[in-house]
Parts: structure tokens; C-alpha cells; sequence
């Protein structure tokens, strides 16, 4: 996601994750509502579906379900009664990245688009089950790989951002990093976060 999160992780996405994604709007926190009375239209039902994919179907059906707009403002899709927001995939990553997350993990996220540090003692959880593509495993606001490396692509995924440094300790920080077991994602860094493969 180029222009929402730093592929959070793009992780992220995001999230922002969270890379792919490199900002989210000022307003994040209060994405503006669709038009009431209007039908739903085939290519935001497609974004619904789309964003949907990022998390087990329980999690999802209850999501509030939002996207960036043209004019970088988040647009709200669908209204949620269950604490997580959802993302559909962002085209300008190479693979499918739709990304799901908590209360905690949304502020993690737009504290790191406004490039500030996330509160402490807030983990947070992030789904991203249709996977992610992300640009560096070291530089949060890398927008595409440099010419010596590739897309970093982790399969099927969830994330725990917001965690003591010390956590994060205990898992491998490559820089390509092998995908198929949990890793740290941007160590060292405010918004390091651990990967963690579901499959």
C-alpha cells in the first residue's frame, strides 16, 4: 500500500503494515462516511471483499471496513461494531495485501505515518491472511526495494506490534528474512513489529 501504510506490514501496512505504504491521512482516526442512501457500488463491494480477506471471517464481518481515497483522505466503506478496521489490498504492491487491525494496532499505525512514536504498553494485532509485499525489512518508509533487492513477501500472516523492545529480542531481525517463521520487522527501529506466518 504506497500511499496508506508502511507495508505493515506494508506491516502493516500494513499493517503500513504499514514500504509499500508510506502515509496515512492526519485523519485516520476519523475516516469520513460514504453518502447514506446510496447503493453500493460493484467496485467498493470488490474493495469490501477485498479488505474482508485480511482476517478470519468472524473478525471480519463485524470490521469497520475504510479505504484512501484519490484525494488521500480515508473514506469509510462499511461501518463496524467489533473494534477492528480493515483495508482492502493496495494495487501498487505486487501481491494481494488487504490488512486487518485492532484498536491498538490502527494507532500504532497512524502514529507511524506522522512519523512519531507509538504509544508505549499498547500491542496491538494486525491480520494480514491474504499476505503482504513489503520493501525493506529495515527501513519503515521505503517505498519500493532498492535495485539490489527484491519484494520482501511473507505468506499468510498476523502481526504484534507495540511490544517491549525485549519481545522482540527473541526472534531473528535478518534483514532477508526467512518468511516461513516469525521474524522482526523493522528492528530497531519505533515501529518494529514481529511476523508471525499462520501456514
Amino acid at each position: 500500500m504506497s500511499t496508506i501504510i508502511p507495508s505493515v506490514c506494508s506491516t502493516v501496512a500494513a499493517l503500513a503494515i504499514l514500504s509499500a505504504h508510506t502515509a496515512i491521512a492526519a485523519d485516520m482516526a476519523m475516516p469520513s462516511m460514504s453518502a447514506k442512501g446510496t447503493a453500493m457500488s460493484a467496485a467498493d463491494q470488490k474493495m469490501i471483499n477485498s479488505a474482508m480477506s485480511a482476517a478470519p471471517r468472524k473478525v471480519s464481518a463485524g470490521a469497520t471496513i475504510v479505504v484512501m481515497g484519490a484525494d488521500g483522505k480515508m473514506r469509510k466503506l462499511r461501518e463496524g461494531t467489533n473494534g477492528f478496521t480493515c483495508m482492502p489490498d493496495n494495487p501498487a504492491t505486487p501481491d494481494a495485501d488487504p490488512m486487518c487491525m485492532d484498536k491498538a494496532s490502527w494507532e500504532w499505525a497512524a502514529q507511524m505515518a506522522a512519523h512519531k512514536p507509538p504509544a508505549a504498553g499498547k500491542v496491538g494485532l494486525m491480520y494480514m491472511l491474504a499476505g503482504g509485499s513489503d520493501a525493506s525489512n529495515t527501513d519503515p518508509y521505503a517505498p519500493r526495494p532498492t535495485a539490489k533487492k527484491d519484494w520482501i513477501k511473507t505468506g499468510s500472516h498476523v502481526m504484534i506490534v507495540g511490544a517491549d523492545a525485549s519481545f522482540y529480542d527473541q526472534y531473528p531481525k535478518s534483514a532477508k528474512p526467512d518468511t516461513s517463521v516469525p521474524y522482526v520487522m523493522w528492528a530497531g527501529t519505533p515501529y518494529q513489529h514481529l511476523m508471525i506466518p499462520v501456514k
